[in-house]
């Protein structure tokens, strides 16, 4: 199960997507001969006497919770009513804190073991070992954490190497007729998202993706990543996909016989994707339009070479301005976002993103404030320096002399007004959305609210 940030958070969302990282979870548990159901309580919002009840009826033999560092304090919450409702039940956390900090959960009774890094493989192994009764067995397992009577034993995640041992995502568990299954870049719908590597060999100061995926980066094959579109179409009537993994294009080789399968299989689908600018060029952008790609989402993070430099970008707004240049010429849309309030970055430098962007000239944009996770370099130069507002528990912004996190939402919302009501940007939107629909939602009822998209 899923559990959703409280809704007055900054980094609280309401377009909910299917949980993907829990379906493949639930699809490698029903592989192995287990029974699985799932519930998405970011999408479902259930109180905890209902999900009390819930347990209660269904009697699971074990319960996993996915946890990030947002939900840290209702993971909690969910993890005690469970063990009020069955207290023979085994709790398992699992996720992107879980990967982090195991020892923060561990510490608590309600909680029994953590998943650390990829959870199909360690979570079906620990279930084994646990029907089994055997709890040696469990303390032993890679990628699982757990209480022993010497104190919190972590036992380093094994990445899997070959992928495609990995079984569909089991979307069959969910209510996807609840979602919006709708991908705001892509006219196609429905529309779903898809997850095919893992992994990053950069390494960018801001980001922790390296402890939950490793340091390599593998992905399914292209055969094993058609079967699934094809699966995708076949069941669920999918006419879009957002590919959401971060560089979609680093193996080009790989990428260019992904699209060269699409081609020959004539799939009528449009896609988007995410990668770097220095991971594309001419011939791979003319092979991904012709397999239907649609739009490009790209990290240009700062306008200000000074500040790629500082959060280990290796990227230049030289190589971003020739990427999009080439996307144009291929009918490829452009989606970016920039990052403000990084470390040592100063407002001159924010206003130099902004200018950028302008020039730059994407089809879609969003300046987004820059927040620590645990385990990201910057989040421990942060804790160092002591120049931080801190969020909650966990997270933390930049503070320095001249801004504060406040002050960041003042720069976020000018920003995207300033790009958004541009006219270039207005008659973009008009034309994207339909100058009907446009008018009702825009100049009828003003600027939408939002974390900084358009």
């Amino acid at each position: 199960m899923t559990t959703a940030p409280p809704e007055k958070d900054t980094w609280y969302h309401g377009k909910r997507l299917p949980p993907i990282g829990l379906m493949y979870v639930a699809g490698a548990l029903e592989k192995a001969g287990y029974e699985v159901q799932m519930l998405d309580n970011y999408l479902a919002n259930k109180p905890l006497e209902e999900v009390k009840q819930t347990v209660m009826q269904t009697k699971p033999f074990m319960v996993g919770i996915t946890c990030g560092s947002a939900t840290f304090a209702r993971c909690l919450q969910t993890a005690q009513a469970i063990k009020e409702a069955t207290p023979d039940c085994v709790v398992v956390v699992g996720g992107w804190h879980a990967s982090y900090l195991p020892q923060t959960l561990l510490e608590h009774a309600q909680i029994d073991y953590a998943i650390l890094g990829e959870g199909e493989r360690a979570i079906t192994q620990l279930a084994n070992a646990l029907s089994n009764g055997d709890k040696a067995q469990a303390s032993t397992i890679p990628g699982v954490a757990s209480k022993t009577p010497n104190g919190i034993n972590i036992n380093p995640p094994q990445f899997i190497e070959d992928m495609d041992e990995i079984p569909y995502p089991a979307r069959h568990l969910l209510p996807l007729e609840q979602y919006d299954r709708t991908i705001e870049f892509l006219e196609a719908k429905p529309a779903d998202v898809m997850s095919i590597s893992r992994g990053c060999v950069f390494s960018c100061g801001f980001c922790e993706t390296r402890k939950l995926w490793g340091n390599i980066s593998r992905s399914f094959s292209p055969k094993r990543v058609l079967g699934e579109i094809q699966d995708l179409q076949n069941r669920y009537g999918t006419k879009g996909i957002y590919f959401i993994n971060d560089n979609f294009t680093l193996h080009k080789e790989k990428t260019k016989e992904l699209c060269q399968l699409m081609i020959k299989e004539k799939l009528d689908l449009e896609w988007v994707c995410d990668t770097r600018t220095d991971l594309v060029d001419e011939e791979l952008l003319e092979q991904m339009s012709k397999a239907g790609c649609k739009v490009i989402w790209f990290g240009v993070e700062s306008g200000s070479p000074k500040v790629l430099n500082r959060i280990g970008r290796n990227t230049t707004p030289k190589q971003v301005q020739t990427t999009f240049k080439l996307c144009k010429k291929h009918h490829i849309k452009t989606a970016c976002s920039f990052m403000i309030g990084l470390p040592d970055e100063t407002l001159a430098d924010m206003e130099q993103s902004l200018k950028f962007a302008k020039k730059i000239d994407p089809d879609y944009c969003q300046f987004n404030i820059f927040i620590a996770y645990p385990e990201s370099k910057l989040y421990k130069e942060l804790l160092q320096t002591n120049q931080y507002t801190q969020l909650d528990e966990y997270l933390l912004s930049t503070k320095n002399s001249e801004y504060d996190f406040e002050t960041l939402k003042t720069v976020q919302r000018r920003f995207f007004k300033s790009f958004h009501m541009a006219p270039k940007q207005i008659l973009k939107r008009a034309k994207r959305e339909g100058m009907l629909n446009f008018a009702k939602t825009r100049l009828l009822h003003g600027t939408k609210k939002t974390n900084g998209t358009a």
